[in-house]
């Protein structure tokens, strides 16, 4: 039998010959097929096979469901798609809950594979090397085999690691987990080998770059550094890996720790010395809470937005692009997402254990203690929050021709508030877009918050029918600078991480932060927290500095708002406005019938699927399960 490959976008350019000889029936080739040894004599074709793999990379982020719901940023509002398996913790290897297939096992394994291949043939490339077409397309073959298989590491630990095609007839397909260890020097040297590949190569919008393959690197080595990869630091924390039999799946069981957090520094630190890549990080103190805001927009929105103009989308290293030659599922995350009273989904919303943690405009933290706080929880907070969550009263995009009669100043409506009806009696309405509403009273948030990050805030795209086209970035600057602070508090250089983390907070209209020591580390985690929020980084990031049982475990916390008329004020149409009514917020837990949120120790890591354990008896499954 001949091998051929399915080549989206490339099949109709070739015809296959008519059969001329009785004997050759057999053998003919599939229509839907190109033959292996047509795809690698020929470099358009080798390119479209190399351009396939990266769909593995899938929606990045904007899946109607995001992992975000499944840690302390968001609640995914719609019941029976799996999530709550996971942050219940009732995750098992029959039942593993709502896992992105970007992280699931079969499907980034298929990926692997295909970058075998490609590497196997272009060792002895077939067509001409125009241009170091081989070179590039090499290089993108590694980057992208340590891109799936840093996926794999992080999401279930150790896994086997296959460097080469398996072909049909060989004696034994099981294979065992490599080491933790293993696994990363493998990983490192993939992102090593596509560095040096693609050096001074000129790469496409949202194909890998020598540039990417650093910041690839230097991910995977600070998770390398982390407590939960440090074995004897991991058991002292955790009693379920502590028992584990065979814990060089889950770390490092000996050698020097400090190494690791010094190859993790080095690593960042190549990527932060790419200032090309950096967006107003040379500032000396804090920009004004409006700029702040305004350039956190630009970097969540790529930089290109019709609403948002800046170059901030230079610092996305690696980026899923849409365009609209597809309507993808990354096109509706604004449907995902939005509030119910502009006929929106209300998917992902944010939770109160997030907005708790961003901080007041002068650095000091937010507390339902203080009752200037409470009074008044959505004013002077960090710029960014009001670019990322859409709160009450906040301003918003004009409602639809059927509901901008009821709400002419366009503001999100969250709570529940005083009006004096035709009559001029004072009753008790709805938002319009909470649960009750009387838009859409089915799928509206249970929190009180919406999403906003992400989201074109362009009036012309009307989210529920409107697609948009705002990149996710799998790989950015901002994010290895970041590694880059933590290694550097890792390793005692508290002056380089303030240095670094106030370039940060200086941007986003943050004062400075003075800390050293373990309260410097905490000021890092809350920083990264509230600047990567929504980027897939905090179901991990929880998870590596043990944070877990205190963080993804604690249950739902949501805000109840109540707007009461003052003595004397009539309204007819709600609005928000403090000069006109008093408002009490009361934070409060989530009905546990919903959604009842606990952490085991088995959740640091994903179990490896029962179909995989059955086909291959050489794996080892993760503790606890």
């Amino acid at each position: 039998m001949k091998k051929s490959y399915r080549i989206l976008g490339v099949i109709a350019l070739f015809l296959l010959g008519i059969v001329s000889c009785k004997t050759d029936f057999l053998n003919t080739e599939p229509m839907t097929e190109v033959p292996q040894q047509v795809v690698w004599s020929d470099a358009g074709l080798a390119e479209a096979f190399i351009l396939e793999m990266y769909n593995g990379i899938g929606q990045g982020g904007f899946e109607e469901e995001m992992q975000s719901s499944m840690t302390d940023e968001s609640m995914f509002t719609h019941p029976g798609r799996g999530i709550n398996t996971i942050t219940e913790s009732r995750s098992n290897p029959a039942d593993q809950g709502m896992i992105k297939r970007t992280y699931l096992w079969d499907s980034l394994y298929m990926r692997i594979r295909a970058t075998n291949i490609a590497l196997k043939n272009l060792a002895t490339p077939q067509f001409e090397n125009t241009n170091n077409l081989v070179e590039r397309l090499k290089g993108e073959a590694h980057f992208l085999r340590a891109y799936y298989y840093q996926q794999l590491l992080r999401f279930y630990g150790a896994v086997p690691l296959i460097n080469r095609p398996y072909e049909l007839g060989e004696a034994d397909y099981t294979v065992p987990r490599n080491t933790y260890e293993e696994c990363v020097n493998f990983i490192v040297a993939d992102c090593d080998t596509a560095i040096n590949l693609l050096n001074g190569l000129t790469a496409s919008t949202g194909r890998a770059t020598n540039v990417a393959a650093m910041a690839l690197k230097a991910r995977v080595l600070v998770y390398a550094a982390s407590d939960l990869h440090d074995i004897p630091t991991a058991s002292a924390k955790s009693p379920t890996i502590a028992g584990y039999s065979n814990k060089e799946y889950l770390g490092y069981v000996s050698g020097n720790r400090m190494e690791r957090w010094q190859k993790a520094k080095d690593a960042a630190k190549a990527v932060v010395d790419q200032s090309a890549f950096a967006y107003k990080m040379d500032l000396t103190g804090p920009v004004s809470p409006e700029e702040g805001t305004e350039n956190y927009m630009v970097l969540s929105l790529g930089g290109g937005s019709r609403a948002v103009a800046g170059d901030g989308g230079r610092e996305i290293l690696l980026g899923r692009f849409f365009v609209d030659l597809k309507d993808e599922a990354g096109n509706w995350l604004g449907r995902n997402n939005g509030p119910n009273g502009y006929h929106n989904w209300a998917g992902n919303t944010p939770i109160q254990n997030l907005v708790d943690d961003y901080e007041m405009i002068d650095g000091s933290r937010f507390s339902w203690d203080n009752p200037v706080h409470k009074a008044a929880p959505y004013q002077n907070r960090d710029p960014r929050m009001y670019a990322t969550i859409l709160h009450d009263g906040s301003d918003w995009k004009p409602r639809t021709d059927d509901v901008k009669g009821r709400d002419p100043n366009n503001q999100i409506q969250t709570g529940q508030y005083q009006v004096t009806n035709a009559s001029g009696q004072v009753v008790t309405q709805y938002g319009l877009d909470t649960r009750n509403s009387p838009i859409e009273d089915w799928n509206g948030t249970h929190t009180g918050y919406y999403f906003r990050k992400f989201t074109d805030p362009d009036p012309a795209v009307v989210d529920q029918n409107t697609r948009q086209f705002i990149p996710w970035p799998v790989l950015k600057y901002t994010e290895a600078v970041l590694n880059y602070v933590e290694a550097c508090i890792e390793l005692g250089e508290d002056g380089e991480a303030r240095n670094w983390l106030n370039k940060i907070r200086f941007r986003a209209g943050m004062p400075a932060v003075t800390e050293s020591g373990d309260a410097l580390r905490q000021r890092y985690r809350n920083e990264r927290r509230v600047e990567l929020a929504y980027e897939e980084h905090r179901f991990f990031d929880a998870r590596r500095w043990m944070i877990a049982p205190t963080t993804l475990g604690n249950k739902i916390r949501i805000i109840r708002i109540f707007g009461t008329l003052k003595d004397g004020k009539q309204v007819r149409v709600y609005k928000y406005d403090p000069e006109n009514y008093n408002y009490t917020y009361t934070p409060s837990e989530l009905d546990p019938g919903i959604e009842n949120r606990q952490w085991l120790d088995k959740m640091y890591f994903i179990s490896i699927h029962r179909d995989e354990m059955n086909r291959n008896a050489k794996l080892v499954q993760n503790p606890g399960y």
